[in-house]
C-alpha cells in the first residue's frame, strides 16, 4: 500500500521502518524536521505539510496519525478539509475512546472513514511487531487487514468492534498494566527490605523462568537491574501517568464495575510526586524499558 504517516516520534519512526520493510510506500510528515529527515534516510517519501501528504497519495487515501491524543483534533482540523469521501484516517495513538466515537461521527458526516487503533508493545513492538486492536466499521478494517497483519506479531491484531472499541480495549489494557506493574513494584520493594541480602536481579531472572508470574514485565525488570543496578540510583522514584489508568477507573465507575487494584495503582503514581520511593523507582524503570520514557532521577 501507499499511505501517509503523520507523527514520527519513538513509535512512529519505528513503525514507519517496519512498513517499509514489509514493502509499503510511506509519505511521512512531522512538525519536527529532524524526524522527517531521519524518516527520509530510512526510505520514506516526505511532505512539507499535511496537505502535501494528502496530495502525494492515490485515491482513496489512507493516512495513519500517530500523535499524542491532545494533538489529534488539530491534525484532523488540517487534514479533513483536504480529504475526500472514501478516504480513511487511522488514529493509532492512545485517544480517549469517547473522543474516537465523536471523531468517527464527524468524519463519517463527510464520507471519511476513521479507524481507532490501539497499539501495544512500545517502540520495540512498533519495530518488531506490535499488538493491534482495531475499532470502526468492519468492512474498513477488512480493507486494511493486511496492513495490521504486517505491523503486528503473528496473531497479534484483531477487530474489536464499532467505533471506539479499539481505543477502549487499549485503554483497559493500559489500566491492567498499571495494576500488574504496581504488584511487581511492591513485591520487589518487600524483597529489597528483607533481611536476606537478596540479589534482586537473580530473583527477577528466576521468576522469569516458568514461574506463575513469568512475563515480559519481569523480563524488563531484570534488564533494568542489569542496566541500572539493584539500587536504581539514577532512576526517579516519582512515577508519571499518561492518562489511560485514570480513564479505565472512570470507565469502571460509569459501568458500575469496581477497579480497586487499578485505582490504587493510579493513586500511588499521583502520591509519588510528593513521596518518591523504591517501588516508584521500579515502576519508572519498567516504563523506561518498555516505553523508552525518560525516567532519570530528579
Amino acid at each position: 500500500m501507499k499511505l501517509g504517516y503523520v507523527g514520527l516520534g519513538k513509535m512512529g519512526l519505528n513503525m514507519v521502518e517496519r512498513l517499509l520493510e514489509k514493502g509499503h510506500e510511506v509519505v511521512a510528515f512531522d512538525r519536527n524536521r529532524v524526524a522527517v529527515i531521519e524518516a527520509r534516510r530510512r526510505g520514506t517519501l516526505s511532505a512539507e505539510t499535511l496537505a502535501g501528504v494528502v496530495a502525494a497519495l492515490p485515491l482513496p487515501r489512507l493516512i495513519w496519525v500517530m500523535v499524542p491524543y491532545g494533538a489529534v483534533d488539530a491534525v484532523l482540523g488540517e487534514l479533513v478539509p483536504v480529504l475526500a469521501a472514501g478516504d480513511t484516517v487511522i488514529d493509532g495513538g492512545n485517544s480517549p475512546y469517547k473522543e474516537s466515537i465523536r471523531r468517527f461521527g464527524e468524519l463519517a458526516a463527510k464520507g471519511i472513514n476513521l479507524l481507532d487503533v490501539g497499539v501495544s508493545g512500545g517502540p520495540a513492538g512498533a519495530r518488531k511487531g506490535a499488538s493491534i486492536m482495531v475499532g470502526g466499521k468492519h468492512e474498513v478494517f477488512l480493507r486494511f487487514e493486511r496492513l495490521f497483519a504486517d505491523l503486528s506479531v503473528e496473531k497479534g491484531y484483531g477487530y474489536m468492534g464499532k467505533a471506539g472499541a479499539g481505543h477502549f480495549v487499549k485503554m483497559v489494557h493500559n489500566g491492567i498494566e498499571y495494576g500488574m506493574m504496581q504488584a511487581l513494584a511492591e513485591g520487589f520493594a518487600v524483597l529489597k527490605a528483607a533481611p536476606f541480602g537478596l540479589d534482586l536481579r537473580n530473583v527477577a531472572d528466576l521468576y522469569d523462568h516458568a514461574s506463575v508470574i513469568e512475563s515480559r514485565l519481569v523480563s524488563w525488570l531484570k534488564a533494568a537491574y542489569e542496566l541500572h543496578g539493584e539500587e536504581l540510583l539514577d532512576i526517579s522514584g516519582t512515577v508519571e501517568q499518561s492518562g489511560e489508568g485514570a480513564w479505565t477507573v472512570e470507565a469502571g465507575k460509569e459501568l458500575s464495575v469496581p477497579t480497586p487494584v487499578i485505582d490504587d495503582a493510579l493513586r500511588f503514581r499521583l502520591r509519588s510526586r510528593e513521596a518518591p520511593s523504591y517501588a516508584g523507582k521500579v515502576l519508572s524503570a519498567l516504563r523506561s524499558q518498555f516505553g523508552g520514557h525518560d525516567v532519570r532521577g530528579k
